[in-house]
């Protein structure tokens, strides 16, 4: 049986936006296993004392099976190489199994990280969602590899905004930001100069 994972930060005590995790993890399962009973993660953590910035991993498949606590450190990114998205490739859900993604990195060439493109269109890197900079707003793939709690937690604060961007429409943005759970937004931010366009893509 496939298992999945939710990444929680936990910071200054507390579990952020554990009402996102809480829909995602539920709506994996419904999507796979139907009409099981909801799961609320914070019967199963606890979070006193964790004051510096901690990754909670929950790992889990119809129930709860792993609840780990790990240190988190923040790896900077300051470049990413444009790669083409394999057809078969699927990341919609937030497998353990991170083999599509680990192998989509090992095609940065140089760069920090790879940014993956799908028909044409941007999505996501291998750890994070992205927004981009046009001057007046944010902007958000449509159609990203994983729809992250994080990125939801934007769009309904109405702190971004979704947009089809195609890859030769970067020249547009001037700067992009990459966020996830653990990533705050603009913790890890850069000039569009440093996406880095193969010919053909990688």
């Amino acid at each position: 049986m496939c298992r999945f994972i939710e990444t929680i930060c936990v910071e200054a005590g507390s579990a952020l936006r554990i009402d996102y995790h809480n829909s995602r993890l539920n709506a994996t399962r419904h999507e796979l296993w139907g009409d099981v009973p909801e799961l609320r993660i914070e019967q199963y953590i606890q979070t006193d004392g964790y004051v510096e910035r901690t990754r909670l991993r929950i790992e889990y498949d119809t129930e709860i099976r792993k609840v780990e606590y790990i240190p988190y450190h923040l790896c900077p990114v300051s470049s990413l190489r444009l790669v083409e998205m394999p057809d078969d490739a699927d990341y919609h859900l937030k497998y353990a199994d991170r083999s599509v993604l680990n192998a989509l990195f090992e095609r940065r060439d140089g760069a920090d990280d790879v940014l993956a493109v799908r028909d044409g269109f941007i999505t996501d890197t291998s750890i994070a969602n992205v927004a981009l900079w046009d001057g007046e707003q944010w902007h958000t793939p449509s159609h990203p590899l994983l729809k992250g709690t994080h990125r939801q937690f934007l769009l309904d604060n109405g702190m971004i905004a979704e947009r089809e961007i195609k890859t030769d429409e970067l020249s547009r943005y001037t700067k992009i930001r990459l966020f996830n759970a653990m990533i705050h937004f603009g913790e890890i931010e850069f000039s569009t100069d440093r996406l880095f366009i193969s010919n053909p893509l990688l």
